[in-house]
């Protein structure tokens, strides 16, 4: 045991104990020269039954976190291998688990229990995109800390694993009994994605009803047993999610995104809802089908096989005005060929741009739509993604648009947008289709994208953890050349703005990196200038109003950001002189 008042390892104070588990026990410390405070986590190496497990558990943890970056994922700072125990120092995560809201509550609303969910949803589809994805494993909510602000974090990564296709089964069988999935067991397969579904699926079990899946009778009924007035939309999520044979399960999380954004239309009432209006709407078509029948006759046989091809599909949408009539449009045309390109992109466009053509948000319930297509199984039982890889043409000028999408309209986070991004543009600048300076563009944009998630972040020395004399030589580069010759006008409206924010916004901080204030201010006059002699007309005239509107937005923003640059220059902080040009 750490003595409370002890330093450990020169800097860390140990302030007091706040958590205890089998093999650990968690400090809170302060490092008083930052003036940080960190949790440390105490493992000891003797009077552990099968250390080597904790020992590769412990290696395990800190491998993965050093190599993540999540909103709701902590960070790990140091390592300190003691003679006695293990010491891992990590981010401080002020709240309760959601067992301690358990214990004190009993079961939580449902509302509360959709959105936690969510948020863990969102996580776990940042570990799958992973290269090799990573399977968490062992979530339960003695996992998952609440913190005041309604967000959660996933802690322990003691049993997560890196996914590889070519193993039959894991070599251990690692998780919680009540929360794991079967296949976590020896001999009944491997884990993968839709394991970490389970866990979510038996979590979410424990959190509605109350009852611990881990305890006696150790099974898991629908849970409008215990409780009738819960929603049978959401009974029926948590009984895919917990189903034993992972080909019955949620295949993705985008699916199960999708399921949980849409649990109440799931609901038995809102089913007979929609039915009772479509049985009106029926009655209401018999009436007249009898007159029109003999003039549209001969137009059916033309209009069925319009419909049913794939063209017909791209055609029904583009005539379509309502969004969710699109959406469903370019869905049925992937269906019938989902090695095509057209309607990916069309649906891509139509998830940032809305059915009018403006702005729309791309946020958490658009992506997880968009992603539940490219991760659907036909018949064939492989993803439409599958099959569109194999078009690289068009399949990489995707990945590159995802990487724009997720970069600047992402509306979920800035920081969950940015590294979603980082995964499409690594994509995008491995193709041998796209053309050299979409590619490099890609590579500067997969470098930049790295950033973000650190870029309010310190070390336990109190400095912040990224380099802003690189960050500012990618950001720089990202707008060098003819920006309209590569990406579309409004793509490129949209670099520009993002520049002279981060320029604004940061002054200070790539002050401190060395960068002079000749250089920011050059940066932005050069913006200026390429923006009042560069035409964003687009081929819609409304469009081209929009982006003038947008342009001039900018002109005044770089005013704004000139004034901040030189304010930031005339403070006497960390830097050099303020002078320095």
């Amino acid at each position: 045991m750490l003595e409370i008042g002890s330093i450990i390892d020169g800097k860390y104070k140990i302030l007091n104990k706040i958590g205890q588990g089998g093999m650990s026990v968690v400090y809170l410390a302060m490092n008083e020269r930052a003036n940080k405070q960190w949790a440390i986590k105490e493992v000891r190496k003797d009077g552990v039954k099968d250390y080597e497990v904790v020992r590769q558990g412990l290696i395990a943890e800190t491998d993965i976190l050093k190599r993540l970056n999540h909103p709701h994922l902590p960070s790990i700072i140091d390592v300190i291998d003691r003679e006695d125990t293990f010491l891992i120092v990590m981010d401080y995560i002020e709240g309760k688990a959601l067992d301690y809201w358990l214990k004190k509550e009993g079961a939580q609303p449902q509302e509360r229990v959709v959105e936690w969910a969510k948020q863990i949803c969102d996580v776990f589809g940042y570990l799958h995109s992973r290269k090799p994805p990573i399977i968490y494993r062992d979530l339960k909510p003695a996992n998952v800390m609440l913190k005041p602000d309604g967000q959660i974090m996933i802690i322990d990564f003691g049993t997560a694993r890196e996914f590889k296709e070519t193993s039959i089964e894991d070599t251990s069988c690692l998780g919680t009994q009540g929360y794991a999935a079967p296949e976590q067991y020896g001999g009944h397969g491997q884990t993968d994605a839709r394991t970490d579904i389970y866990t979510l699926g038996a979590t979410m079990y424990h959190l509605l009803t109350g009852h611990n899946p881990s305890l006696p009778p150790y099974e898991m009924y629908p849970i409008r047993r215990w409780n009738p007035a819960l929603s049978s939309g959401l009974e029926e999520i948590v009984l895919k999610c917990t189903q034993r044979n992972p080909n019955d399960r949620y295949q993705s999380c985008a699916e199960l995104m999708y399921a949980l954004e849409h649990y109440g239309e799931l609901d038995q009432e809102y089913r007979k809802r929609q039915m009772r209006k479509w049985r009106t709407f029926v009655a209401m078509c018999s009436l007249t089908a009898a007159s029109l029948l003999g003039c549209v006759g001969f137009k059916v046989g033309e209009t069925m096989t319009t419909k049913s091809s794939y063209e017909g599909y791209i055609k029904e949408a583009a005539n379509s005005p309502e969004q969710s009539e699109r959406e469903k449009y370019y869905t049925d045309a992937i269906k019938i060929d989902p090695r095509r390109g057209e309607a990916y992109h069309n649906l891509l466009q139509l998830c940032i741009r809305g059915a009018d053509g403006s702005e729309n948000d791309f946020d958490r319930e658009e992506t997880a739509r968009l992603t539940s297509v490219l991760g659907y199984k036909g018949s064939g039982n492989r993803t439409n993604e599958s099959y569109f890889e194999g078009n690289k043409e068009e399949y990489d000028e995707f990945a590159f648009q995802m990487g724009l999408a997720y970069f600047y309209s992402y509306e979920g986070g800035e920081k969950s947008g940015k590294s979603m991004s980082q995964t499409w543009f690594e994509k995008a600048a491995e193709s041998e289709s796209l053309d050299k300076d979409k590619k490099e563009l890609s590579k500067r944009f997969a470098s930049i994208a790295a950033y973000y998630a650190s870029l309010d972040s310190v070390d336990e020395s109190g400095y912040s953890t990224t380099s802003y004399g690189d960050y500012w030589i990618d950001l720089v580069s990202l707008t060098d050349g003819d920006l309209t010759s590569v990406v579309n006008p409004e793509t490129a409206l949209v670099m520009y703005k993002e520049l002279v924010y981060r320029i604004d916004e940061n002054a200070l901080d790539f002050k401190r990196a060395g960068v002079t204030k000749g250089e920011l201010l050059g940066e932005l006059e050069e913006t200026k200038k390429t923006l009042e002699t560069t035409s964003f007309a687009s081929t819609n005239a409304n469009q081209t109003d929009i982006n003038e509107q947008k342009k001039q937005e900018i002109l005044n923003n770089i005013s704004s950001a000139k004034e901040h640059v030189q304010v930031a220059f005339e403070s006497r902080g960390t830097g050099g002189d303020a002078d320095a040009e």
